[in-house]
């Protein structure tokens, strides 16, 4: 993220403001002056007609004594803030609200019908007015004849200057809310703009390799969910790292071995170290440790396939047969140790819906190792339990155990406890993992009891098969 971001969004409030002023000073203003026009075009109308109502019962087309209108006159004048005249049908302005009176002013070239269909007029009434007025005239009317008009004026300037005051208060409204919808800015300011900024430190130090940084951002919305995404992504990352290298070592380590002694051994019998009649016995050990290589880079291949999807093939099939067969291949192993292995099912026949052969692999390793880590002359003990929808396979033996601060840690690949190591530095340290990742890939989990010098318990879940 750069700062134009930042800039782009104050830049568009700011348009935005602008915009909305512009607006109000070209829209309101037009339509508050029409609005004025019309308001006051019909007070002024209505006023003319009372005027020329109560005139027309004095007039009467005689010559009458026109000063008793003046003072009507002026008064509907003062209340209109105008002027009001009383013209005969020549255009003759026979009585006036302004002092001086106009009473010698002929309106040249008077048309009484000067407004058309209009209710008003805007102009200098026949140049009178030296500015612009608005207009209206009613018909003194009487025994159905016209005796005069009655014309009031309202000067233009007026309605300009109420319409002024109105925008003005307008303007200052719009104003103080632009003012105060500054509190938007300074909310997106601190609840998106700064937060935003530390991500940004924070991926550009994940993506420079520092995965120790840590975001700090202690909010409770989505910028704090993804604060906390990012800590969790990096600090997964870093174990992602830790156990790249952990792995690299173990395997140069599980390969370099075998290795060294395959070189060491061959070297011994081409130089002659190792005498003709004892090369045999040199050469058995280097094809235990090439099997050993060989059982390394099989787990590794395993592992690899493990961690693709889609990769099980299921089916129905008997678990109890599976373990009986299993058991049979360590029938050689079993004997020379003189251990017992005790099957014990719950029912003769029990279904899973599984991978025959990864199940058959998580058999082996678990029986392997439980024979690996029992004393000589003792049982281990193998059942089948029913529960609900799921078949539960236990292996329990009663040898070394493993420690406490290592239960945790015999599912990663290629731990070992010192136990194991001491026992049988034959082990790879991949076939946990390699169990584990079959029983979660079936959707199913996998648990440890153990106690050191008393002995271990491996407890694992399947599905049972549906009835068909």
């Amino acid at each position: 993220m750069t700062h134009s971001l930042y800039y782009k969004f104050i830049i568009g409030y700011l348009v935005f403001g602008l915009l909305g002023f512009i607006t109000i000073a070209t829209i309101s203003s037009d339509m508050t002056y029409d609005f004025l026009l019309e308001t006051k075009s019909d007070a002024l109308y209505d006023e003319a007609n009372m005027l020329a109502s109560d005139f027309s019962q004095l007039y009467r087309g005689r010559n009458s004594n026109l000063n008793e209108a003046a003072p009507r006159l002026k008064a509907a004048a003062t209340y209109l803030q105008g002027e009001a005249w009383i013209v005969d049908t020549t255009g003759h302005i026979v009585a006036d609200s302004s002092v001086p009176a106009k009473t010698d002013v002929t309106l040249s070239d008077f048309d009484p019908t000067f407004m058309g269909n209009r209710s008003y007029t805007i102009g200098n009434c026949f140049g009178v007015f030296p500015y612009e007025v608005l207009s209206v005239s009613a018909p003194i009317t009487g025994n159905y004849n016209t005796y005069g008009y009655v014309l009031v004026h309202l000067p233009i300037s007026a309605i300009q200057q109420i319409k002024d005051n109105i925008l003005n208060i307008l303007y200052i409204s719009s104003g103080i809310i632009f003012g105060l919808s500054l509190i938007i800015l300074l909310v997106f300011t601190v609840t998106v703009y700064f937060p935003l900024k530390k991500i940004t430190i924070a991926a550009n130090q994940y993506a420079e390799g520092n995965l120790k940084h840590k975001l700090q951002l202690k909010t409770h919305d989505e910028m704090g969910y993804l604060a906390a995404t990012l800590n969790y992504m990096s600090d997964e990352l870093d174990k992602m790292e830790e156990y790249q290298k952990t792995f690299i070592a173990n395997v140069s380590h599980d390969f370099r071995s075998p290795l060294t002694s395959i070189k060491g051994y061959l070297e011994a019998i081409l130089d002659g170290t190792i005498p003709p009649e004892m090369q045999e016995k040199y050469l058995t050990r280097v094809i235990s440790e090439t099997d050993r290589l060989n059982k390394l880079t099989q787990g590794l291949l395993t592992l690899n396939s493990l961690d693709s999807k889609g990769y099980l093939s299921r089916s129905n099939f008997d678990i109890n047969r599976v373990i009986k067969d299993t058991a049979a291949s360590f029938e050689g192993t079993c004997d020379s140790k003189n251990i017992v292995l005790d099957l014990t099912f719950a029912e003769n026949i029990t279904m899973v819906y599984a991978d025959l052969g990864k199940i058959q692999q998580v058999l082996y390793n678990l029986i392997d190792n439980a024979i690996k880590f029992s004393h000589p002359d003792s049982t281990i003990f193998i059942q089948t339990t029913l529960r609900f929808e799921k078949v539960y396979v236990s292996v329990k033996d009663t040898g070394i155990g493993i420690p406490k601060d290592s239960i945790k840690k015999i599912w990663e690949r290629f731990y070992k406890t010192d136990l194991s190591r001491g026992k049988d530095k034959k082990g790879t340290g991949l076939g946990l993992s390699i169990v584990k990742e079959i029983i979660q890939n079936h959707g199913e989990t996998i648990d440890v009891i153990s106690t050191s010098g008393v002995g271990s318990e491996f407890i694992f879940s399947l599905p049972r098969a549906m009835n068909l």
